[in-house]
């Protein structure tokens, strides 16, 4: 092997040492902010955000736009409140760095606990969703450029982990409010029994071909215009 050879495998050797980095660092963003989420520590998740052009979140309620957006929507809840439990655990990571090394996308599924205080009690949930996000370099930091959660389901356990007079406290009219999104909700419903596949960003790894998630959504839309 000559010099120039053995320099081009170092080169490769440290793209591919700098590629599992990135990857480390992704999932470790990733990991972190459902740990923030936890407990609704908005200043912490605010910052995991990037500040350039194109940052948004998108929820059920809709999509907020910029740095502003998410700092509206994850400060609208009173995370001092010691029964807020928003627990998201982030899994089953499939992560995705651009060529370029500076974007990224990822897909995550969530499952975890909730109770929320609403209406003089506190209403409790088991929630499952799927997160497609992106993901930008900015000042040598890996932070969010867009996420994007769709429910998988929302349910209320027989037997949960609240008093049951916590519970029983809500009152009846009650309703979840949440700020006036940027741009309204877009989509099918999401949740269970939507039969909806959340688009996939990447191909299937063995075939290199897109997922069959396109050809799914079509048979499912097709199969309740029918009904």
């Amino acid at each position: 092997m000559n010099a120039e050879e053995m320099e081009a495998r170092i080169t490769a050797m440290e793209a591919q040492l700098r590629r599992f980095q990135d990857l480390d660092e992704i999932k470790q963003l990733q990991r972190i902010y459902g740990y923030y989420l936890e407990h609704w520590m908005s200043h912490e998740i605010i910052d995991l955000f990037a500040d350039g052009p194109g940052v948004h979140i998108h929820f059920p309620e809709g999509k907020y736009a910029g740095k502003e957006g998410v700092r509206r929507y994850f400060e609208s809840m009173n995370e001092k409140d010691p029964e807020l439990l928003h627990q998201l655990m982030q899994l089953s990571p499939v992560v995705d760095v651009d060529p370029d090394g500076k974007t990224a996308r990822g897909r995550w599924y969530s499952f975890g606990a909730l109770a929320i205080p609403l209406g003089g009690g506190i209403s409790q949930s088991w929630g499952s969703g799927v997160y497609e996000n992106e993901y930008v370099k900015e000042d040598g930091k890996w932070k969010f450029k867009v996420l994007k959660w769709v429910p998988c389901y929302n349910a209320r356990p027989g037997t949960g982990w609240v008093a049951p007079e916590r519970v029983a406290a809500i009152a009846p009219d009650a309703k979840f409010t949440m700020p006036e999104p940027d741009y309204p909700p877009e989509g099918p419903d999401y949740n269970y029994p939507s039969g909806y596949v959340f688009p996939f960003h990447f191909k299937h790894p063995v075939t290199g071909e897109q997922g069959g998630d396109e050809k799914r959504n079509e048979y499912i839309r097709r199969l309740k215009e029918k009904s």
